[in-house]
């Protein structure tokens, strides 16, 4: 598996980053780490190809040391002692980026192992969130409906009663001068029956009279 960061440990990083600019035209972007700084390492064209940092231990020669990835720190630095191998620094995280350790082979080359930090969980769309809540919020919508209908109704009912009774004492007023009116109807019935009798039997003496008007 190839070096995925290769990393210079110098005892100055400012002189060392004017040497390599000059040699090779790199770019430097200084970082705060709580360590101090770490400078990243990026190529002509932008892409990263390595850091720099002062040297964590004074008395150790400046080199080069390569980071290889790896899925556990814990796993590998297992296999590393166990194949003879030592480790230097352990485990040590970086906040939000991953973590890595330094160790060296048999023969005494050192080389460190990198493990990138888990990726953080993917939020859900926020559309489908929408559809949650409003999933949620629909019972609750329904029955604030329910209820304020409910209210409005109740509310009502004592005007459609009051209206109601208002209807019923009207009509039982009236009852009277309805009774009253078809009491007159009725009595002057006779009268007016009589009325047209006697127009019927006057008819043929008008007719009579008529003719002889006529001659």
């Amino acid at each position: 598996m190839p070096f995925e960061h290769m990393e210079l440990n110098t005892s100055d990083p400012k002189a060392a980053k004017k040497f390599y600019k000059g040699v090779f035209g790199w770019k430097f972007e200084d970082m705060k780490m709580p360590h101090g700084v770490y400078t990243m390492i990026r190529d002509s064209a932008g892409k990263g190809v390595g850091g720099i940092q002062k040297n964590p231990m004074a008395k150790a020669p400046s080199s080069w040391l390569g980071y290889n990835s790896v899925p556990s720190i814990k796993r590998a630095l297992k296999k590393v002692e166990g194949r003879g191998g030592k480790v230097l620094m352990p485990e040590t995280t970086i906040p939000n980026m991953g973590s890595f350790a330094v160790c060296a082979d048999p023969q005494g080359a050192a080389f460190a192992l990198w493990q990138m930090a888990a990726a953080p969980k993917k939020a859900a769309p926020k559309k489908a969130a929408k559809k949650r809540t409003a999933k949620k919020a629909a019972p609750k919508k329904r029955t604030a409906k329910k209820a304020a209908k409910k209210r409005t109704t109740k509310k009502a009912a004592p005007k459609k009663a009051a209206k109601k009774a208002a209807k019923k004492r009207t009509a039982k007023k009236a009852a009277p001068k309805k009774a009253a009116k078809k009491r007159t109807a009725k009595k002057a019935a006779p009268k007016k029956a009589a009325k047209k009798r006697t127009a019927k039997k006057a008819a043929p003496k008008k007719a009579a009279k008529k003719r002889r008007a006529k001659r």
